[in-house]
């Protein structure tokens, strides 16, 4: 499970904290689980899968009665009788076979890697759309690098066991029933004194698979921490850089990196030790045929063959032993495999089974059309059991207006944000939209009717158009060009080398703060929302955009309800309504003039930011 709690990590070199991302599971095997994973197979078990099954089938077929043919046939039969025609129609025979077995190959090869290709990219497109359903909380508590791991890597350590494991295990086991059979048939004496080896090698391996399980969840986990490290130090390279800790920050990667080697190192040779272990049970296997069998042999000749066993029938076990031992050896590597399989799949079903806060009715109302009424009905919200961040709020937004939220940072102005656009739902109290309380209406909906520009807005690898885009899919491109137009972000983009299709990279790092922040805004407008939401949407533009930003403005708010948090007295000013809020409680509210004249905890805010700007 991910866990929140901060761990100091001390090196020589360096002090850091970091998440502990994950913790070791303890758990037998879990079956069901593991049918769970194998239910991805089911669209396609009627094709790619039964398909590979038939020509694994023939090819395992084919294989069991190759040894056969050659010991019981040729030898016993066309060899001793010295029929010459006989052997040379088994040869043609064994080529005819092996040619059959040869096509079979191809076939299963080709579709089970089709197959294992189709179900790794169900599985990561269902995890994907499902954590994207996830409420904030959930993101709250994890970091990106190690939801980053999850969806690739531990879903890319399940590719050999969708792409070959499955088959191959069926072959193996297919082919041990087989081989197991047929020795019993030919010599039920040799065959159990061959057999008497499975016992102790099936008890030694089995004490060998709690720890090699282990091992590779420690991997995993790991792994998860280095990711997360690689996706903080990315992001935060600038930071790094402007302070010099590149050499701090590269001894404590090094750290991580080092303890995923350690861990990798130490799972895979607990994990080579099986092949050995099945190459010694083999040479055991062996001596056994060629001790116990050359005495069948001469016990045959001396009682002309009323008891022990013939050359040929000595051939077809030597052929079946060389056989044995080789599917063995591939079921403990395939069964370290299910061990990594079951490893990530905890990882991922975790994920899966992670339930949104933000739950939706059945029956819930579809908000198609919206006047932008809002009420807060004695509200309270806890982001963690022992921290209110509002208490008993009480408000109403009328249809159209224009209201500001002002106060310190953590008195809650975010979080009524948030709870109007429903990415968390009151712990106590109820928010409503036209009469609706937003736990009865569809939430696709709802967030369809409210744009939200933040701070520090998200700007997507791709085009400029591709970006404004982004809220309303189906926008003409004069529709985009408008959009930028009202809001003065076509100043900036005609002047970029291809205009609407300049391509920005991740998190528009091309563009400069107020750039990414008009952006935003023409991506809102696009998106025409009944509510808009502005969270310190014009604290990164300078004085000079700002102007323009306030011609926008009156026409983006225009006929919309708005709830703009912000600093700025030209933001707020022409606001109908300003709350001002302190440790999630309402101290005062009213007009800009009306506070003014209360000469409250608003008119000492205004007063400061003023001195503020004498003293610069």
């Amino acid at each position: 499970m991910a866990n929140t709690n901060v761990k100091q990590e001390t090196s020589p070199h360096l002090k850091r904290f970091h998440y502990t991302v994950d913790q070791a599971v303890e758990k037998q095997f879990n079956w069901k689980q593991m049918l769970r994973l194998l239910v991805y197979l089911k669209p396609y078990s009627r094709t790619y899968l039964l398909g590979a099954i038939i020509a694994m089938l023939l090819s395992t077929a084919i294989r069991l009665a190759v040894p056969i043919i050659i010991g019981k046939v040729a030898i016993d039969v066309a060899i001793n009788n010295q029929d010459t025609t006989m052997l040379t129609y088994l040869v043609a025979l064994i080529g005819v076979l092996y040619l059959l077995s040869y096509v079979g190959n191809i076939y299963r090869i080709k579709w089970v890697n089709i197959l294992g290709q189709n179900v790794i990219y169900d599985l990561r497109q269902h995890l994907f759309s499902h954590v994207q359903r996830l409420s904030h909380r959930f993101f709250d508590s994890r970091s990106a690098g190690s939801i980053l791991v999850r969806i690739m890597n531990d879903i890319n350590s399940l590719q050999e066991l969708f792409t070959n494991g499955i088959i191959n295990l069926l072959m193996d086991v297919v082919t041990l029933i087989g081989i197991i059979v047929i020795l019993f048939v030919l010599s039920p004496e040799l065959a159990l004194a061959i057999m008497v080896v499975l016992p102790i090698m099936f008890y030694i391996s089995t004490k060998l698979r709690r720890n090699i399980r282990r091992s590779w969840q420690d991997v995993r986990i790991q792994q998860s921490r280095l990711n997360s490290h690689l996706n903080e130090g990315i992001q935060g390279m600038r930071i790094t850089q402007s302070f010099s800790q590149e050499k701090e920050n590269a001894q404590y990667f090094n750290g991580i990196n080092k303890e995923t080697f350690e861990k990798w190192h130490t799972a895979s040779k607990k994990s080579a030790m099986f092949r050995p272990f099945v190459e010694m049970s083999n040479a055991v296997g062996t001596i056994i045929l060629i001790s116990y069998g050359a005495y069948l042999i001469l016990l045959g000749m001396s009682t002309n063959g009323a008891s022990g066993i013939e050359i040929g029938t000595f051939v077809t076990f030597a052929f079946f032993l060389g056989m044995f031992w080789e599917p063995i050896s591939r079921l403990g590597q395939m069964y370290n495999q299910l061990l990594m399989a079951m490893a990530s799949s905890e990882r991922i079903f975790e994920f899966l089974d992670e339930q949104p806060n933000v739950e939706e009715k059945e029956n819930a109302h579809e908000l198609k059309e919206i006047d932008g009424h809002i009420e807060f009905d004695h509200v309270e919200f806890s982001y963690e059991l022992e921290r209110i961040a509002l208490h008993e709020i009480s408000l109403d937004i009328k249809q159209g207006q224009t209201i500001a939220l002002v106060g310190h940072t953590g008195s809650g102005k975010s979080t009524i944000a948030n709870l109007i656009s429903r990415f968390y739902d009151p712990t106590k109290g109820s928010v409503k939209i036209d009469g609706y309380d937003l736990k009865d209406v569809k939430v696709d909906s709802l967030r369809q009717k409210i744009s939200v520009v933040l701070q520090d807005t998200f700007i997507f690898s791709g085009t400029i158009m591709e970006n404004i885009r982004f809220g309303r899919p189906n926008a003409t491109d004069q529709e985009v060009i408008d959009a930028a137009v009202v809001v003065g972000a076509d100043d900036f983009i005609v002047r970029l080398a291809n205009g609407y299709e300049t391509e920005v990279e991740e998190r528009g790092n091309v563009l400069s703060a107020g750039e990414r922040q008009l952006l935003s805004f023409a991506r809102a407008l696009l998106a025409n929302p009944s509510i808009l939401i502005l969270d310190e949407a014009t604290a990164s533009i300078d004085t000079e955009t700002e102007v323009k930003i306030q011609e926008a403005l009156a026409k983006l708010l225009k006929g919309r309800t708005a709830i703009i948090i912000a600093h700025r007295l030209s933001t707020i000013r022409e606001s109908d309504n300003i709350y001002v809020l302190e440790n999630g409680k309402v101290l005062e509210n009213g007009n800009h003039a009306e506070l003014m004249a209360q000469r409250g905890e608003y008119f000492g805010l205004i007063k400061s930011q003023f001195q503020m700007l004498d003293s610069m």
